[in-house]
């Protein structure tokens, strides 16, 4: 769940409960469902979940699967999914220090590469590279499922501006607590060393580019959404040659309408 850009900003081995315990919440549970059932994971797969942390996602693909590379670049993020493996008794997660800039994977070894709530950590180039790595490791055909955040900061799309607005209003209800909260995400944008969230439309072209096609952006409810791509069968595309697909935002999946994921603290 944890996946830190090149210059890494926060101390993610820190944040360990913090983590587990917005990966406990309901909104998070019914994410995880909705990107399980969006993968289609079967016995046989190879799966590479991209920013594992706390183990959201890599213990319910390991029940699904053959294996699971668990990549996460906090050291204490791995220790904590490597014992909770242990705890459920399965012996196919295997946790990896990596960034996700840089699977230490070879090529064509994943079924299906999942990521979930964590590339808003990542700057544009870097969300780049991070897609042309999951492309890399995927086979032919192989599948793509990422639920993050996917909204800007841009004011003239409506979306981008209803949630920004609905953030802003939940964090001043907070009273003086909020207006602090505020005063600080302000800075740290400010600085370069807050989130970097993308919106849909970047979300689509960024897909094409990498080369995968039969795209899919799911818009949910709050902040969110996922996007599913495949590989193509044989070599990579070109840019522009990928098919996609939107799925309305009016009609919110299940996952969005259980209660929106909370606070991101990654």
């Amino acid at each position: 769940m944890n996946m830190r850009h090149l210059r890494i900003s926060k101390n993610w081995d820190a944040r360990v409960p913090d983590a587990e315990l917005i990966a406990r919440s309901a909104g998070f549970c019914a994410l995880r469902e909705r990107i399980v059932q969006l993968a289609e994971p079967q016995s046989g797969h190879v799966v590479v979940d991209v920013g594992s942390g706390t183990g959201l996602l890599a213990l319910a693909f390991a029940e699904r699967a053959a294996r699971v590379w668990a990549i996460d670049s906090s050291p204490a993020m791995n220790e904590y999914l490597r014992v909770k493996a242990i705890s459920a008794e399965l012996d196919n997660i295997e946790p990896v220090l990596a960034s996700a800039v840089s699977l230490p994977l070879v090529d064509g070894i994943a079924d299906l590469v999942v990521s979930n709530y964590c590339m808003h950590e990542l700057r544009g180039a870097e969300k780049d590279r991070a897609l042309a790595e999951a492309m890399r490791v995927l086979k032919p055909g192989g599948r793509l499922v990422i639920g993050d955040m996917m909204f800007s900061f841009n004011p003239m799309r409506p979306r981008d501006r209803h949630v920004v607005a609905l953030k802003l209003r939940t964090l001043l209800r907070r009273g003086l607590p909020g207006v602090f909260r505020l005063l600080k995400n302000a800075a740290r944008l400010a600085s370069g060393r807050g989130e970097h969230p993308a919106n849909v439309v970047w979300w689509r072209e960024a897909l094409e580019r990498s080369g995968f096609h039969h795209v899919k952006i799911e818009v949910l409810a709050h902040e969110g959404g996922i996007a599913v791509a495949q590989a193509p069968a044989t070599g990579i595309l070109p840019y522009g040659s990928a098919s996609t697909e939107a799925v309305p935002g009016t009609r919110p999946s299940e996952a969005s309408r259980a209660s929106a994921p909370g606070v991101c603290l990654r």
